[in-house]
Protein backbone atom coordinates (compact mmCIF):
# COMPACT_ATOMS: atom_id res chain seq x y z
CA UNK A 1 0.00 0.00 0.00
CA UNK A 2 1.52 3.02 -1.35
CA UNK A 3 2.59 5.49 2.13
CA UNK A 4 5.39 7.17 3.36
CA UNK A 5 6.51 5.38 6.44
CA UNK A 6 8.12 7.75 9.25
CA UNK A 7 11.69 5.81 11.03
CA UNK A 8 12.39 8.47 12.98
CA UNK A 9 9.86 9.70 15.65
CA UNK A 10 12.38 11.47 17.82
CA UNK A 11 12.37 14.04 15.12
CA UNK A 12 10.49 16.87 15.68
CA UNK A 13 9.36 19.58 12.71
CA UNK A 14 7.05 22.15 13.23
CA UNK A 15 5.42 23.15 9.61
CA UNK A 16 8.66 22.05 7.94
CA UNK A 17 9.78 23.36 4.80
CA UNK A 18 10.28 20.30 2.09
CA UNK A 19 12.84 20.62 -0.73
CA UNK A 20 12.12 18.00 -3.86
CA UNK A 21 15.06 16.48 -5.42
CA UNK A 22 13.88 13.97 -8.07
CA UNK A 23 15.96 13.59 -10.87
CA UNK A 24 15.78 15.77 -14.28
CA UNK A 25 16.79 17.92 -16.93
CA UNK A 26 20.90 18.71 -15.68
CA UNK A 27 19.87 16.96 -12.84
CA UNK A 28 19.42 20.62 -10.87
CA UNK A 29 17.10 18.73 -8.50
CA UNK A 30 19.27 16.30 -7.32
CA UNK A 31 22.74 18.01 -7.45
CA UNK A 32 20.56 20.66 -4.65
CA UNK A 33 19.36 17.74 -2.40
CA UNK A 34 22.47 15.98 -2.23
CA UNK A 35 24.19 18.80 -1.35
CA UNK A 36 21.97 19.55 1.23
CA UNK A 37 21.87 16.73 3.17
CA UNK A 38 25.83 16.36 2.89
CA UNK A 39 26.20 20.10 3.67
CA UNK A 40 23.45 19.77 6.65
CA UNK A 41 24.43 16.22 7.68
CA UNK A 42 21.00 15.56 7.63
CA UNK A 43 18.96 12.29 9.40
CA UNK A 44 17.55 9.90 7.74
CA UNK A 45 13.53 10.40 8.23
CA UNK A 46 11.20 8.41 6.31
CA UNK A 47 10.61 6.10 3.26
CA UNK A 48 8.89 7.08 0.23
CA UNK A 49 6.88 4.03 -0.43
CA UNK A 50 4.45 5.05 -3.46
CA UNK A 51 3.77 4.39 -7.29
CA UNK A 52 6.51 4.30 -9.39
CA UNK A 53 8.88 3.77 -7.10
CA UNK A 54 11.26 0.95 -8.56
CA UNK A 55 11.68 -1.71 -5.60
CA UNK A 56 15.10 -1.55 -5.23
CA UNK A 57 18.03 -1.31 -1.98
CA UNK A 58 19.82 1.01 -1.91
CA UNK A 59 22.92 0.86 0.02
CA UNK A 60 26.05 3.25 1.24
CA UNK A 61 29.87 2.78 1.51
CA UNK A 62 31.11 1.13 4.73
CA UNK A 63 27.54 0.97 6.32
CA UNK A 64 24.99 -2.32 5.92
CA UNK A 65 21.68 -1.27 6.41
CA UNK A 66 19.57 -0.71 3.22
CA UNK A 67 17.78 2.46 2.74
CA UNK A 68 14.33 3.35 -0.04
CA UNK A 69 15.41 4.86 -3.32
CA UNK A 70 13.67 7.38 -2.50
CA UNK A 71 13.31 9.03 1.25
CA UNK A 72 13.11 11.97 3.51
CA UNK A 73 16.14 12.90 5.64
CA UNK A 74 15.16 15.70 8.29
CA UNK A 75 17.36 18.86 10.05
CA UNK A 76 15.44 19.58 13.00
CA UNK A 77 17.64 22.45 14.08
CA UNK A 78 16.39 24.21 10.60
CA UNK A 79 13.24 22.79 10.47
CA UNK A 80 13.89 21.35 6.91
CA UNK A 81 13.06 18.07 4.95
CA UNK A 82 14.94 16.90 1.80
CA UNK A 83 13.31 14.59 -0.59
CA UNK A 84 16.26 12.65 -1.80
CA UNK A 85 16.20 9.97 -4.63
CA UNK A 86 18.38 7.93 -6.37
CA UNK A 87 16.11 6.73 -8.82
CA UNK A 88 13.60 8.42 -11.15
CA UNK A 89 10.61 8.17 -10.56
CA UNK A 90 8.35 6.48 -13.49
CA UNK A 91 6.40 9.10 -15.29
CA UNK A 92 3.20 6.90 -16.45
CA UNK A 93 2.83 6.72 -12.40
CA UNK A 94 3.96 10.11 -11.75
CA UNK A 95 -0.10 11.09 -10.78
CA UNK A 96 -0.40 8.04 -8.00
CA UNK A 97 3.31 9.26 -6.72
CA UNK A 98 2.15 12.96 -6.69
CA UNK A 99 -1.28 11.97 -5.41
CA UNK A 100 0.77 9.76 -2.62
CA UNK A 101 3.51 12.87 -1.57
CA UNK A 102 0.77 15.60 -1.30
CA UNK A 103 -1.72 13.84 0.96
CA UNK A 104 1.17 13.13 3.35
CA UNK A 105 2.40 16.98 2.61
CA UNK A 106 -0.79 18.79 3.60
CA UNK A 107 -1.27 16.23 7.14
CA UNK A 108 1.74 17.49 7.99
CA UNK A 109 2.02 20.83 7.55
CA UNK A 110 4.77 20.87 4.99
CA UNK A 111 5.45 23.48 2.16
CA UNK A 112 7.40 22.13 -0.60
CA UNK A 113 9.80 23.91 -2.51
CA UNK A 114 9.40 21.91 -6.08
CA UNK A 115 12.74 22.46 -8.35
CA UNK A 116 12.71 21.88 -12.25
CA UNK A 117 15.72 23.03 -15.09
CA UNK A 118 14.76 25.14 -17.97
CA UNK A 119 16.96 23.74 -20.97
CA UNK A 120 18.85 26.33 -21.95
CA UNK A 121 22.85 26.51 -24.21
CA UNK A 122 24.14 29.51 -23.27
CA UNK A 123 27.27 30.32 -21.10
CA UNK A 124 25.29 32.74 -18.89
CA UNK A 125 24.80 32.92 -15.40
CA UNK A 126 21.54 30.89 -14.84
CA UNK A 127 18.37 32.39 -13.76
CA UNK A 128 16.12 31.42 -11.34
CA UNK A 129 12.31 31.63 -11.53
CA UNK A 130 9.05 31.08 -9.63
CA UNK A 131 5.75 29.68 -10.01
CA UNK A 132 3.23 29.11 -6.94
CA UNK A 133 0.26 27.14 -5.70
CA UNK A 134 -2.09 28.12 -2.62
CA UNK A 135 0.07 31.37 -1.03
CA UNK A 136 2.96 30.29 -2.70
CA UNK A 137 3.37 33.55 -4.66
CA UNK A 138 3.34 35.85 -1.01
CA UNK A 139 6.25 33.13 -0.11
CA UNK A 140 7.82 34.57 -3.92
CA UNK A 141 7.54 37.94 -3.64
CA UNK A 142 8.92 38.20 0.28
CA UNK A 143 12.15 36.21 -1.35
CA UNK A 144 12.13 38.76 -4.27
CA UNK A 145 11.68 36.22 -6.80
CA UNK A 146 10.44 36.89 -10.17
CA UNK A 147 8.17 34.72 -12.87
CA UNK A 148 9.08 33.31 -16.08
CA UNK A 149 9.39 35.84 -18.67
CA UNK A 150 7.08 33.29 -20.88
CA UNK A 151 4.67 30.62 -20.18
CA UNK A 152 5.60 26.95 -20.20
CA UNK A 153 5.22 23.66 -18.03
CA UNK A 154 6.60 21.23 -15.77
CA UNK A 155 6.46 18.11 -16.85
CA UNK A 156 7.32 14.70 -15.16
CA UNK A 157 6.68 13.62 -11.78
CA UNK A 158 7.56 17.58 -10.50
CA UNK A 159 5.07 18.65 -12.61
CA UNK A 160 2.76 16.18 -11.10
CA UNK A 161 3.36 17.34 -7.67
CA UNK A 162 2.62 21.15 -8.89
CA UNK A 163 -0.31 19.95 -10.19
CA UNK A 164 -1.49 18.03 -7.50
CA UNK A 165 -0.67 21.09 -5.05
CA UNK A 166 -2.45 23.21 -7.20
CA UNK A 167 -5.35 20.98 -7.46
CA UNK A 168 -5.85 20.55 -3.67
CA UNK A 169 -4.88 24.67 -2.73
CA UNK A 170 -1.60 23.21 -0.89
CA UNK A 171 0.78 26.20 -0.81
CA UNK A 172 4.27 25.26 -2.69
CA UNK A 173 6.48 27.12 -4.39
CA UNK A 174 7.96 25.93 -7.99
CA UNK A 175 11.77 26.76 -8.34
CA UNK A 176 12.87 26.71 -12.48
CA UNK A 177 16.97 27.26 -13.12
CA UNK A 178 18.24 27.54 -16.80
CA UNK A 179 20.38 24.67 -17.30
CA UNK A 180 22.21 22.60 -19.77
CA UNK A 181 20.11 19.94 -21.08
CA UNK A 182 23.11 17.61 -21.83
CA UNK A 183 24.98 17.64 -18.70
CA UNK A 184 24.27 17.61 -15.10
CA UNK A 185 24.68 21.29 -14.02
CA UNK A 186 25.93 22.25 -10.58
CA UNK A 187 26.18 25.82 -11.81
CA UNK A 188 21.99 26.14 -11.73
CA UNK A 189 22.12 23.89 -8.58
CA UNK A 190 24.03 26.67 -6.92
CA UNK A 191 21.80 29.27 -8.50
CA UNK A 192 18.79 27.89 -6.99
CA UNK A 193 20.67 26.83 -3.70
CA UNK A 194 21.28 30.79 -3.37
CA UNK A 195 18.87 32.76 -5.25
CA UNK A 196 15.85 30.36 -4.34
CA UNK A 197 16.24 27.97 -1.31
CA UNK A 198 18.01 30.56 0.60
CA UNK A 199 15.74 33.79 0.60
CA UNK A 200 12.70 31.63 0.60
CA UNK A 201 13.73 29.51 3.76
CA UNK A 202 16.91 32.01 5.80
CA UNK A 203 18.77 29.29 5.63
CA UNK A 204 22.42 30.11 4.95
CA UNK A 205 24.08 27.06 2.31
CA UNK A 206 28.01 26.88 1.52
CA UNK A 207 27.78 26.02 -1.98
CA UNK A 208 31.55 26.26 -2.49
CA UNK A 209 31.96 22.46 -3.34
CA UNK A 210 29.59 22.88 -5.88
CA UNK A 211 31.34 25.59 -7.41
CA UNK A 212 34.63 23.35 -7.84
CA UNK A 213 32.17 20.69 -9.29
CA UNK A 214 30.94 23.02 -12.16
CA UNK A 215 34.76 23.87 -12.84
CA UNK A 216 35.37 20.57 -13.50
CA UNK A 217 32.17 19.75 -15.22
CA UNK A 218 33.23 23.07 -17.57
CA UNK A 219 36.47 20.62 -18.47
CA UNK A 220 35.22 17.75 -19.05
CA UNK A 221 32.63 19.15 -21.36
CA UNK A 222 35.69 20.65 -22.93
CA UNK A 223 38.11 17.56 -23.74
CA UNK A 224 34.73 16.08 -24.59
CA UNK A 225 34.03 18.76 -27.29
CA UNK A 226 37.75 18.65 -28.28
CA UNK A 227 37.35 14.55 -28.92
CA UNK A 228 33.86 15.65 -30.62
CA UNK A 229 35.80 17.88 -32.70
CA UNK A 230 38.99 15.30 -33.92
CA UNK A 231 36.66 12.55 -34.22
CA UNK A 232 34.82 15.02 -37.01
CA UNK A 233 38.41 15.68 -38.83
CA UNK A 234 39.14 12.07 -38.58
CA UNK A 235 35.40 11.30 -40.23
CA UNK A 236 35.87 13.98 -43.13
CA UNK A 237 38.96 12.65 -43.83
CA UNK A 238 38.11 8.85 -44.14
CA UNK A 239 35.00 9.86 -46.62
CA UNK A 240 37.16 10.20 -50.14
CA UNK A 241 37.84 6.46 -49.49
CA UNK A 242 34.68 5.24 -48.67
CA UNK A 243 33.38 6.69 -51.95
CA UNK A 244 35.44 4.12 -53.90
CA UNK A 245 34.61 1.19 -51.69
Amino acid sequence: MAHVDVAADDIELDEPTLVEGLPGVGLVGKIVADHLVDAFEMDYYAGIHCSGVPEVGVYRGERSALRPPVRLHADAERDLLVLQSDVPVSPSEATEFATCITGWLADNDVTPLYLSGLPDQSDEVPEVYGISTGTGNDLLDEAGIVPPAEGGLVSGPTGALLYHAEQTNLTSVGLIAETNPQFPDPEAARAILEHGIEPLTGIGIDTSDLVEQAEEIQEARERLAERMHQADEESSQAEPIRMFQ
